[in-house]
């Protein structure tokens, strides 16, 4: 029986390209197949073109499992956010992505949905691979994911909001201070009955009860709060908006838990023929790449998504490849983009 067809049996019984396969075609020992895929460095460069040679024709993909058992490296971040559709998210998961690939990192993306019993399957699932790091957007309160977080020893950066109790590093800004500034800035510009419309999560939570207090401190009646709880829709906006204006007719100026809530109210009051901004103004959350576009473009709270993935990152790299970091909490801020809507 030759060697052609003991190879072909091999691979009914795996169903994969093996090293050892690799190096039959390229005619040197296992071994030394392994170093030319690993360690390049360390064979000749006629050796190494024969090797790259039977990888190419075979199709063969190193088992990075296996590769980063033998290393305690999987060279995996794995990240945990709430969504990816129209998601204010979507910048900082570029930056993350793109920063790690750059040090030769992969990002391994799941989806919560922003369930919190989803979240803790998820990071169960995630714990069981063993990545390099992990990615959280938002803080996890105390729980059983939390608590498996902290057995683990594997390096965590939460983002998004700031806590004085860090799982591990962090890399955020203040919700709270979002709502307090937000009716700062309106209240300013004259507006005296506020609304708000937000999603039912912990974080547009945080930034409603400040908007709620500060409009308070200001000497304004109560904002009259419309909770869409997990809609996130543009229609949820245009039906937030059609209560606010019969049980709320004289609001003028609404601010909303994201920008498509935001885009939302701004469709209904254009089609109830409701002037923005001169009667009601209008901001949302989160500056999603088009809004500078539109007419009338909105006005929204910026967060530097970019900065949150590329330090996040960083982060995550240093403290997998085994160096301290210090500070190992930082306050990226925001800003108030004003546009048409106010």
């Amino acid at each position: 029986m030759n060697g052609k067809n003991n190879t072909k049996r091999s691979r009914r019984g795996s169903g994969a390209i093996t090293l050892r396969d690799v190096a039959k075609l390229a005619g040197v020992a296992p071994i030394t197949a392994s170093r030319a895929v690993n360690t390049p460095d360390q064979v000749s460069p006629e050796v190494l073109k024969k090797v790259l040679d039977a990888v190419h024709r075979t199709g063969y993909v190193p088992n990075r499992i296996a590769g980063g058992l033998a290393s305690s490296r999987s060279r995996l971040i794995a990240a945990v956010v709430p969504s990816t559709v129209m998601s204010v998210f979507m910048e900082t998961i570029e930056s993350l992505n793109g920063t790690l690939f750059d040090a030769g990192y992969q990002l391994m993306l799941g989806q919560s949905g922003y369930s919190v019993a989803r979240e803790e399957l998820l990071l169960e699932a995630v714990i069981g691979r063993r990545p390099d790091g992990i990615f959280l957007t938002g803080i996890l309160p105390p729980g059983k994911s939390r608590t498996r977080l902290l057995a683990s020893g594997i390096p965590v950066v939460e983002t998004w909001d700031l806590t004085p109790t860090p799982i591990d590093m962090l890399v955020g800004f203040s919700h709270s201070d979002i709502g307090r500034d937000v009716a700062n800035f309106l209240m300013a510009k004259g507006r005296r009955r506020l609304a708000l419309v937000r999603a039912d999560d912990e974080r547009a939570g945080r930034r409603a009860t400040a908007f709620a207090d500060a409009v308070v401190l200001g000497g304004q009646r109560d904002v009259f709060v419309v909770n869409v709880g997990d809609s996130r829709s543009l229609r949820s906006g245009r039906e937030a908006m059609v209560r606010i204006l019969v049980e709320v007719p004289d609001v003028d100026a609404i601010f909303c838990s994201s920008d498509l809530l935001a885009l939302g109210v701004m469709t209904e009051t254009k089609a109830q023929g409701v002037a923005v901004p001169e009667r009601i103004a209008i901001v949302g959350f989160g500056d999603v790449p088009f809004l500078a576009d539109m007419v009338p473009a909105l006005s929204t709270v910026r967060i530097n998504g970019a900065d949150i993935g590329k330090q996040s990152a960083r982060f995550l790299i240093e403290r997998a490849e085994g160096r301290p970091v210090n500070p190992c909490v930082i306050d990226v801020g925001f800003s108030i983009v004003e546009r048409d809507t106010t």
